[in-house]
């Protein structure tokens, strides 16, 4: 299992997706979507031409405290990221508090194992990709290891996690 715990103040949908992709070390690269109580929430970009019939609503000026105003502090949600490899997270507000003097959010506090990369082919990719890449060899090591280079799956730092949220996502 692959997870992350956060803090962060009161914040949308796409901002949520934001910490989640820099949290996790991805790089929004793909189209994703929340699901909550049943309704699908995605960025409006999505929901244009090709995808008009997505059957999202658009998430830009959605906040997390509209949902706990509605359905309580212990909110859980869906998130999927990248509909080809179709990466699901569970997303769970585990409480709601006031933001404690002298810390700066947003910050991962926990976590466990690496992202997998992008492109990877998803679960069963990734498992195929773990076994060869801890193992040199494997027919297939020298060309993942050409492809995204050396790569620890148990290797996770909530430190390195807060400064890329923090950071923020790339600008294509």
């Amino acid at each position: 299992m692959i997870w992350r715990r956060i803090e962060t103040l009161d914040l949308t949908l796409g901002k949520l997706h934001e910490l989640i992709q820099t949290a996790m070390g991805w790089t929004n690269s793909h189209m994703h979507q929340f699901e909550i109580a049943g309704t699908r929430y995605a960025d409006p970009r999505f929901m244009m031409g090709d995808f008009d019939d997505f059957g999202a609503i658009d998430y830009s000026n959605v906040r997390i405290s509209n949902f706990v105003e509605k359905h309580g502090s212990k909110l859980r949600m869906g998130y999927e990221y990248d509909f080809g490899d179709s990466w699901q997270h569970e997303i769970i507000l585990e409480a709601v508090t006031e933001s404690a003097p002298g810390v700066k959010y947003p910050r991962c506090v926990e976590g466990e194992r690496a992202c997998p990369p992008e492109d990877i082919g998803g679960v069963y990719g990734f498992a195929d990709y773990v076994e060869a890449i801890t193992n040199p060899k494997h027919s297939e090591y020298r060309d993942y290891l050409d492809w995204n280079g050396p790569f620890d799956p148990a290797k996770f730092s909530a430190a390195t996690a807060t400064r890329r949220m923090r950071k923020g996502l790339p600008t294509w």
